[in-house]
């Protein structure tokens, strides 16, 4: 799958012109890319669009021109980007409340591995997690984690064939699961895969 180059970026002064209609194009993008499990969690896939969005917006607040400081970035944010076999997934765990927010990141350690995605007809996939550094401690998890789910041919083909998903959490404390995922979200993480 495509990566960002330093070629695919633009000035701050041509970002900045063009900000208005990208960030509105980027927010109807963003529709299709996430999904809920459940009240608190939320699934946001990840891809090169989403991700060069988050380059530009980063230059733009941090001021970043240098090539080599563009090259870390591009260095940080192209992981997050799939590479034609798996989804590469944020999962937010959101409690507006501070208080429950605290009680439930402790009840929550280990929430990331028992999230699944599954394929009708296929076994669950499970996620790579946290690749860059651990987000859990014995006494809390975080509130966001970074998910990686590498699917093979067959699922593949199965999902372009518009079988059912079915994505869940498994914890014990937070059981849920989506399934029926509408058609403009699965159509747009079916062009994660090639």
């Amino acid at each position: 799958m495509e990566k960002i180059t330093l070629t695919d970026l633009m000035s701050i002064e041509a970002y900045e012109a063009q900000r208005p209609a990208i960030r509105q194009a980027m927010m109807e993008h963003k529709k299709t890319r996430k999904v809920a499990l459940g009240p608190n969690a939320m699934l946001h896939f990840e891809d090169y669009m989403i991700m060069r969005y988050q380059v530009l917006e980063l230059m733009r607040a941090e001021k970043i021109t240098a090539e080599a400081d563009l090259l870390e970035e591009l260095h940080t944010y192209n992981p997050l980007i799939p590479d034609g076999k798996n989804l590469k997934v944020t999962l937010m765990l959101e409690y507006p409340d501070e208080e429950e927010r605290r009680l439930m990141l402790s009840q929550l350690i280990g929430i990331e591995e028992l999230i699944s995605i599954q394929i009708d007809g296929f076994s669950p996939v499970y996620p790579v997690t946290n690749e860059d550094l651990p987000r859990s401690t014995d006494e809390k998890t975080s509130s966001i984690h970074y998910l990686r789910f590498e699917f093979d041919t067959e699922m593949i083909a199965a999902a372009k064939a518009e079988a059912n998903w079915i994505i869940r959490s498994e914890h014990l404390n937070y059981q849920h699961s989506t399934t029926n995922l509408p058609l403009d979200i699965t159509q747009s993480l079916l062009r994660d895969f090639i």
